[in-house]
């Protein structure tokens, strides 16, 4: 048993702990996780080093040409007391404990790194410059594979985009069918994490348990988009079809499903001893330095600062719900897993209030200029044989004008920059990825710790490099 994952949440300014005491260091976990070499230390000893000496920040400014010259060739000799010795080394790109092709050059004395650098770049497909040759309906298929975990947000981020430019105004029915999506697609990513999180640190179990319960949510998902991942449902003006007939009992039963789950996941990991000891201490990161690297999601939440664009700068109806913003005290690896375990009760509790809520009527804006007609129309009217073949041929003219829109992803805030130059395809596009943003606070967080403290500050931050590299 033990006590159940961080149960606090806020529903206005003051946030609220999720581990109990409230007070810094929180345990000797933390001050076992500072630099072994002291408040005074200097990292950079012989003169002879390459790169910077006065240099005490967490950030490894090192160049691989630079490494390989530190590095020797392998018939040289090691001098000097070898547990004295730091060394360059290269972590992944290895799939599994650097969740994707994510690859860390630490600086290492022993099995402490004190310094580290993220390289990446090795999933890099030019997506921004892709959307560029893709008119604005196909541009959720480009978008939705950069955050692989939760396609539908990024999705999301680029249809509100677009509408933003147009002006258009979403049907009732269709803001609504993109919330109950998106909340569900918020529970899938954090199931995912809640797997890959145990197996990082050794619940192998957790793997298995984890995946069956995100499962059950791609099956859903497959049922309404025919996709189990990258949807291309969420388009400019609403979604690509309506829910399917039986879709409430089938939401019922994820809602049934899921939170007995969820108090297992609990006696299996929350209050495990050995668990705690893992992540409890382990990458401590502060509200001013969580700020200052433009971090957001559940690492900035875990400071105690309560940011959620779906309360701070509501978008498609959720002012119109009821939901609680989950925080952490301390900014550990403990209170990042215990946010996302509770924010997936959050996000089950919309659930249940769009199950209520949920507007009958349109599923996409009925303009003829941007909506495809449907496909019985196509057999019986010229005019709609003329706009299916202009939409999917040369596409729909968007004003010309630039703007930004930004949803709260599963990782922090999602931002679709747009400009238009009066065409049927963008001028420019960028994204702003919360795993590029959040990638930063590695070495600040791995910054002192042993170097199995970095596989669980590395789970903890949650990356998907599909997102990072774009």
């Amino acid at each position: 048993g033990g006590p159940s994952a961080a149960t606090r949440r806020v529903h206005g300014p003051d946030p609220g702990p999720v581990q109990g005491r409230t007070s810094r260091p929180m345990s000797d976990v933390a001050e076992q996780a500072t630099s072994p070499m002291g408040p005074g230390r200097t990292y950079l000893g012989p003169s002879e080093r390459v790169y910077r000496r006065d240099d005490t920040s967490a950030v490894l400014r090192l160049s691989e040409a630079e490494a390989a010259v530190l590095a020797g060739g392998p018939d040289d000799p090691p001098t000097g007391d070898i547990a004295d010795q730091r060394m360059i080394l290269n972590m992944g790109p290895s799939h599994p404990s650097t969740h994707g092709v994510l690859r860390l050059m630490l600086e290492m004395e022993g099995e402490a790194i004190l310094r580290s650098k993220a390289v990446i770049g090795y999933l890099h497909t030019g997506m921004e410059k892709t959307a560029e040759d893709l008119t604005y309906l196909q541009g959720p298929t480009n978008v939705t594979r950069m955050d692989y975990a939760a396609p539908l947000f990024s999705e999301l981020a680029f249809s509100m985009a677009v509408e933003q430019l147009l002006g258009l105004e979403v049907p009732p029915r269709a803001t609504w069918i993109r919330m109950l999506m998106c909340e569900l697609n918020r529970v899938s990513s954090h199931l995912l994490f809640q797997a890959t999180n145990g197996m990082d640190l050794g619940a192998v179990s957790m793997m298995i348990y984890g995946w069956r319960e995100r499962e059950e949510v791609l099956r859903f998902f497959e049922k309404v988009t025919g996709l189990r991942m990258n949807h291309n449902y969420i388009r400019p003006g609403g979604v690509a079809a309506d829910l399917p007939d039986g879709w409430q009992a089938d939401v019922r039963r994820l809602l049934e499903l899921i939170p007995p789950r969820l108090d297992e996941y609990d006696t299996l990991l929350t209050g495990q001893p050995i668990f705690r000891g893992r992540l409890q201490g382990v990458g401590v990161i502060t509200p001013a330095e969580a700020l200052a690297l433009s971090t957001t999601g559940p690492i900035l939440r875990s400071t105690g600062y309560a940011w959620d664009l779906r309360r701070d700068q509501p978008y498609l109806a959720y002012d119109e719900v009821e939901f609680d913003v989950i925080v952490g005290t301390h900014g550990d690896s403990f209170d990042r897993y215990a946010i996302r375990q509770n924010e997936i009760r959050e996000s089950l509790r919309i659930v249940e209030q769009i199950l209520d809520l949920m507007p009958a009527g349109d599923y996409r804006v009925q303009d003829k200029k941007v909506t495809p007609p449907p496909r019985a129309r196509i057999d019986e009217s010229m005019e709609a044989l003329i706009h299916h073949f202009k939409i999917f041929t040369e596409g729909f003219h968007v004003p010309q004008g630039e703007t930004y829109a930004a949803v709260e992803s599963p990782r922090g805030e999602l931002g679709c920059y747009l400009v238009s130059d009066g065409g049927p395809k963008p001028y420019r596009m960028h994204i702003r990825g919360p795993s590029f943003v959040n990638l930063q606070t590695l070495p600040h967080l791995m910054e002192g710790g042993l170097i199995a403290d970095g596989v669980a500050v590395i789970s903890s931050v949650d990356p998907i490099m599909g997102e990072v590299d774009r």
